[in-house]
């Protein structure tokens, strides 16, 4: 038998709470996943953001949850928020809830809505062909560039843009996408203009990441290992400065709660029309990203749509490393889960675990 000194933080937490059991479900395996190197800069976003319209629970948070999460996010270590809100009794349970957290490719979120407003409207379609060309490539994770680069040119449309974006977190496919629907700016007036609350929306993948390295970007970093060599030849107090400045105010910065409740609504039908609404959730749920962080504890006969983000690696530290989504039981009932780690020394598994405890004590206590 395993005494209580064999068990990870997670699960001493989730034994105190009495969710132990609900520790296991899914969630055995902890592969050493590799964060796709996705970041922001220190550039800077001065944006008005009032608080997003919380409508009044139905009924109230259940208290063991409420223990649970308080618990799982003070024992954790590091920066991190967590947000659960309950999409049929409209509570909403928080840890750390309000704090602004780097996003990563979880602004990728923004973006597809903001296109699907488009689409909403009347301003373009799934099937509209985009052109890629050389000049339209990041940094990072962009599988999409291997066909851009074999030709000179991608021929494509915005639904596989989309795609892309979403289910493989295509940090080029997702700038398309923004400067095709009118860059950040219109990525900010969607959030503002729907009442999505405190989430910020960065310049764009090769500013934001580039900033938050400490460089100035420029077109040849897109190609091969260029921008790692770059980042790799500036001063170790330059790259801490620039690391310090970001995790300190992201310029993509969003309150975990915020997060929750944008989901929420975009559930509920609040956000797009009912049909871009299914479409996104459906793509959110094929997502290719993130199998250990939460959907790691989602059990069979659940659903799960979601989105991850993951930020640079500096000295042991990463700046942000999350998820979000909407968690549906096989009774139709469904929960928004943000957990947003903004700066730790934490090794992946140990997020992983995290994430997965908060799902784990969602799941136990919708089965009480």
């Amino acid at each position: 038998m395993l005494a209580i000194q064999d068990f990870s933080i997670v699960q001493r937490a989730l034994t105190l709470c009495g969710l132990a059991p609900a520790l296991l479900i899914g969630a055995g395996v902890h592969s050493q996943e590799v964060p796709h190197n996705l970041v922001p800069p220190s550039y800077r976003v001065t944006m008005s953001l009032p608080p997003a319209p919380r409508p009044l629970p139905v009924a109230p948070a259940p208290a063991m949850l409420q223990s649970s999460i308080a618990t799982l996010a003070r024992n954790f270590g590091g920066v991190v928020g967590v947000s659960v809100r309950s999409l049929d009794a409209g509570w909403q349970v928080d840890a750390n809830g309000a704090r602004r957290m780097p996003q990563q490719s979880v602004s990728k979120l923004w973006v597809a809505m903001t296109v699907l407003d488009a689409r909403d409207r009347g301003q373009l379609t799934l099937d509209d062909p985009v052109t890629l060309t050389r000049e339209n490539l990041t940094v990072f994770h962009q599988p999409i560039a291997a066909l851009v680069v074999k030709d000179g040119v991608y021929r494509t449309t915005v639904r596989e843009l989309l795609l892309r974006a979403m289910q493989q977190s295509d940090n080029t496919a997702n700038d398309r996408l923004l400067h095709l629907v009118g860059g950040p700016e219109a990525v900010r007036a969607f959030i503002r203009d729907k009442g999505l609350g405190d989430i910020r929306f960065g310049p764009g993948e090769r500013l934001l990441q580039a900033g938050t390295a400490g460089l100035e970007w420029r077109p040849e970093y897109s190609v091969g290992r260029a921008f790692y060599q770059a980042r790799a030849a500036l001063s170790p107090t330059v790259r801490r400065a620039a690391f310090n400045a970001y995790v300190a105010d992201p310029p993509d910065g969003a309150a975990p709660a915020a997060i929750a409740l944008a989901l929420a609504r975009l559930k509920a039908g609040e956000v797009l029309s009912p049909s871009s609404s299914r479409w996104l959730m459906t793509v959110m749920e094929a997502s290719r990203t993130g199998k250990f962080r939460l959907r790691g504890a989602v059990p069979p006969g659940w659903s799960f749509g979601h989105k991850t983000g993951t930020g640079q690696n500096l000295g042991g530290r990463t700046a942000g490393y999350n998820d979000v989504g909407i968690l549906t039981a096989p009774d139709g009932k469904a929960y928004s889960i943000a957990v947003m780690i903004g700066d730790t020394p934490r090794t992946i598994k140990e997020r992983q675990e995290l994430m997965q405890a908060v799902v784990a004590a969602v799941v136990a206590n919708h089965q009480l």
